[in-house]
């Protein structure tokens, strides 16, 4: 009986790991959302790291997480720096490029819990009296994104919290 069950828990590891080599090498995860406000109003509050704070769904999950700001106070060459509980671990964003008002480029870094190294794009469309804002993530899928995706797809565990992003940035430019 102890055998039947160490094959069948081999069995199950060997097709989950295939699951898992089976899984794209890279992954993107996009949200958007229409603002009504102008470009130029939206614009500050993403190529501003200071003003993520007003905005960011990861901002408030750890009151006591530690933020550092360099380079550039804004735009291209601003850097951003936290380190918080689990619910935010750490890493670094740079803005890598900008074309104002209505893109920003920014390299990602993540520290902990799972280190990855991703870009973020935001683009912002004039739309009638508004603005759509659409915010996208990709990255390469390492082993261990691979191995998490045969249960849950990076959309589905960041999707949600870029909604969030969206709707608060959505509250706030909409004052």
């Amino acid at each position: 009986m102890l055998k039947k069950i160490a094959i069948v828990i081999v069995a199950i590891a060997v097709i989950i790991l295939g699951l898992a080599l089976a899984q794209p090498n890279s992954f993107t995860v996009t949200r958007s959302t229409t603002i009504k406000a102008p470009p130029e109003k939206i614009y500050p509050l993403i190529s501003d790291f200071h003003n993520w704070t007003m905005w960011s769904p990861w901002e408030h999950l750890d009151p006591k997480m530690v933020r550092t700001y360099s380079g550039a106070a804004s735009g291209a060459g601003a850097i951003y720096n936290w380190e918080g509980n689990d619910q935010v671990g750490a890493g670094r964003m740079e803005i890598t490029g900008v074309a104002a008002p209505g893109k920003v480029d920014i390299k990602l870094d993540f520290l902990k819990p799972f280190e990855s190294h991703n870009t973020t794009v935001f683009t912002l469309e004039p739309k009638g009296d508004g603005t759509n804002v659409v915010w996208t993530m990709t990255g390469p899928s390492a082993f261990i994104t691979k191995l998490m995706g045969v249960f849950v797809s990076m959309d589905k565990m960041v999707g949600p919290d870029f909604e969030k992003g969206l709707a608060s940035m959505k509250a706030v430019a909409e004052k």
